[in-house]
């Protein structure tokens, strides 16, 4: 503990003292960073596509109504118990140390400390599944006031099934964060697309077979384990190949200083990285009080927010993260601070086009990918209502991606703590206060509030307590991004309006109707973009050219 302090009183007057000039950007790092980024965004594309497709077989098979609400809400807690223990906290937690403990004692140590998070995360995670087993109706309760007692029993049954997928996939994640620390990104962005395809067969089996609608959800929610297994499945021969040996008796060494600084940033990390999925079971509460349906149209829409978000925003994050823990171990906060813009331009400008697109092109694109089988073109106008409410927020949702790492590798968790409570707060009182009115695009409207909020935190307190953010090479690049985008909504909307004039409909016209306005737009931002001389168009071109 004593170590601790000293270290964080250090990383204080080092970040009060160090100069705000910044150093030149031909240094290799954000080549490095590019070069990580591009990787685990193509593999990342690769899980989000699938994703889709596999979201496709859903609507398929289930539709949106009282069978897809209860499958989706039985999904929450698993899902938010996965963000806070898991993908957010625990990586984030994770990565920073086991950087540090690999650069100053060595691999078989680092690895030691990867047994030992393992271990923990199997008794603890494992014990809070037996008991949401035991007891779902609680569970229930909290993710879904408003269903019906047929409904409950449903949504019940089906929690019964999915929490073993909370620490299949909590272990996964720690093998994850161990491969990215040594910047080996393939194996960890391939898992999640494991688990897409298990999904996906999986539900393909279920349409071929056509069963009751009862029994395919509960298939589904059997998918969702075995999806979870497989995701910690692939990751285990390189983790093998890098002398990794897991322990078969549980090393529960609970005093080590790494393991404990991991519990003590995770402590913070659960407040401060999981406000949206916190937010998504709030308004999935709220949603369960307007009809059959809405859980669903939320779901479906938000699923087509993580498209960006993943590829763009998470990709840089997990990336940028080892970075920015190699910078705050060395002391070079300058070289953090140059790290972080240059992770917030890359994903602002992939991102604010995308708010753009998104929110003008959301009913062609729904009705393209989710309009079959039992998806009606009621759920599609709906979902694409919702869609643009959470647009709204896509590039703040990814932005955080890339800021909260930052303060976790220097040892400051307090500041996403408070925005993340600001978040929250500011998603409920929004929806309490609009609920009636505007119906489930509110509370997409609410979520987008609640990223707005905790990214403007983050960055603010960035900026005015740790180091200069918003200097000349962010806010001129993010300034063009934004007028490159303004004449992409011109074109965009020209040309949709127009083509939603064919006639005819079926998968050829929904298509036209949906990719021609795209690539138009993609066209025409990122001619603007050259002209505007922004750097990260030239880059993406060349690499496309490669």
């Amino acid at each position: 503990m004593a170590a601790d302090a000293e270290s964080d009183s250090n990383a204080d007057a080092s970040l009060a003292d160090a100069p705000t000039a910044e150093p030149p950007t031909s240094d290799g790092g954000g080549e490095r960073l590019a070069s990580g980024a591009r990787r685990v965004s193509a593999l990342t594309m690769l899980s989000r596509l699938l994703g889709l497709a596999r979201e496709q077989v859903f609507a398929l098979t289930l539709g949106a109504g009282m069978y897809s609400d209860a499958f989706l809400a039985a999904f929450r807690i698993p899902n938010l118990l996965r963000d806070l223990f898991a993908e957010g906290a625990l990586s984030t937690a994770f990565v920073p140390t086991y950087v540090a403990t690999l650069r100053r004692d060595g691999r078989p140590a680092a690895q030691a400390l990867a047994n030992r998070v393992m271990s923990t995360l199997t008794i603890y995670l494992g014990t809070v599944a037996l008991l949401a087993m035991i007891f779902p109706g609680p569970i229930v309760h909290l993710v879904a006031t408003g269903f019906s007692p047929e409904k409950a029993a449903l949504c019940a049954r089906l929690v019964r099934v999915m929490m073993p997928f909370l620490p299949a996939i909590s272990l996964a994640v720690v093998a994850m964060g161990s491969l990215n620390a040594e910047e080996k990104y393939t194996a960890p962005a391939l898992a999640s697309s494991m688990f897409n395809l298990v999904a996906i067969g999986g539900g393909v089996t279920v349409y071929l077979l056509a069963p009751s609608s009862r029994a395919a959800v509960t298939a589904w929610a059997a998918f969702t384990v075995v999806g979870g297994i497989a995701q910690l499945a692939i990751q285990l021969p390189p983790l093998w190949h890098s002398g990794y040996r897991p322990r078969l008796i549980p090393d529960l060494r609970l005093r080590d200083p790494a393991t404990r600084r991991i519990a003590m940033l995770m402590a913070p990390a659960t407040l401060g990285v999981a406000a949206v999925q916190v937010n998504v079971v709030v308004n999935s509460s709220f949603a369960s009080l307007i009809s059959d349906g809405a859980l669903s149209w939320l779901s479906y829409a938000f699923r087509l927010m993580q498209l960006p978000i993943g590829v763009f925003g998470v990709a840089v994050g997990v990336t940028a993260l080892t970075h920015l823990s190699r910078d705050a171990a060395s002391g070079d906060w300058d070289s953090l601070s140059v790290t972080l813009r240059r992770g917030l331009r890359m994903v602002l400008f992939l991102t604010v086009p995308s708010t753009v697109g998104l929110a003008l092109l959301g009913l062609p694109i729904i009705r393209l990918i989710y309009q079959h089988g039992r998806f009606s073109p009621h759920a599609t106008l709906e979902t694409a209502r919702a869609l643009s409410g959470y647009a709204v927020g896509l590039c703040a949702y990814a932005a955080i991606k890339v800021v909260v790492p930052a303060f976790y590798a220097i040892g400051r968790p307090q500041f996403p703590v408070i925005a993340s409570a600001a978040a929250v707060a500011a998603n409920l009182l929004w929806n309490l206060l609009t609920f009636r009115r505007f119906g489930h695009v509110g509370l997409a409207l609410g979520t987008s509030l609640a990223a707005l909020v905790n990214f403007s935190i983050l960055a603010v307190a960035f900026h005015r307590r740790i180091h200069r953010l918003f200097t000349r090479e962010l806010v001129v690049p993010v300034l063009k991004i934004v007028g490159a985008s303004a004449i992409m909504a011109a074109a965009l909307w020209a040309v949709s309006s127009r083509v939603e004039l064919l006639p005819g409909a079926g998968v050829t016209i929904f298509a036209v109707k949906a990719f021609l306005p795209i690539a138009v737009g993609a066209a025409v931002y990122f001619a603007a973009a050259r002209a505007f001389g922004l750097e990260e168009a030239r880059t993406l071109i060349s690499r496309f050219g490669r």
